[in-house]
């Protein structure tokens, strides 16, 4: 091969890796525009305090609560402790315990606790339920729909709703017994 010939073997090849190299860069950023774009038109709403809370429906485990299914609409007028947990919470178990000592007291007044289940099966929560004797409506969300419309990371998680549909307050964490009471005052609809 002559020194010409590998001059433009080389440059052949110079040429090749180029386009190689772009072709890769374009693609990759083609890659990072769709990426991006998704993300923007996806819905990643996050539900704050003064959000309207999104309706859902759900199957009642069953407990001392009347309901066979659960539907939020349904309690229009009332203040609404919507509180997502899971037996193998400890901090979850933790709090179940003030939750149903101020139920009475605040069912009385308009409000109601509602305790999303993210358990997998309803046995466990059963067992739950009758250890610690909760009388609160106790939803099962086995296909985490629910937590996946309300966008719940860790858990618990609980959004409190004012008697018009609107998220008060959103606590991430377990709640002492003074923090609950001080949030389901905040929620009970006027009794004028």
């Amino acid at each position: 091969m002559s020194l010409e010939e590998m001059k433009k073997s080389k440059q052949k090849k110079k040429r090749n890796r180029l386009i190689f190299r772009t072709t890769i860069l374009a693609v990759l950023v083609a890659a990072v525009v769709f990426a991006l774009v998704s993300n923007l038109t996806s819905d990643n709403t996050i539900y704050k305090a003064g959000d309207a809370a999104p309706d859902f429906q759900l199957k009642q485990i069953s407990n001392n609560y009347d309901a066979e299914t659960i539907q939020l609409s349904d309690y229009e007028g009332k203040g609404v402790m919507l509180n997502f947990w899971a037996t193998w919470c400890k901090p979850c178990e933790a709090e179940m315990p003030y939750m149903q000592e101020l139920y009475p007291k605040y069912k009385d007044k308009g409000v109601e606790i509602l305790a999303v289940s993210l358990d997998g099966t309803e046995l466990v929560v059963d067992r739950f339920i009758d250890k610690y004797d909760l009388t609160f409506a106790i939803p099962h969300d086995k296909t985490e729909e629910i937590r996946d419309l309300y966008k719940v990371g860790p858990i618990p998680s609980t959004f409190f709703i004012n008697p018009d549909g609107e998220i008060e307050e959103v606590v991430n964490g377990a709640l002492t017994l003074e923090r609950l009471d001080g949030y389901l005052q905040a929620i009970q609809p006027n009794m004028d």
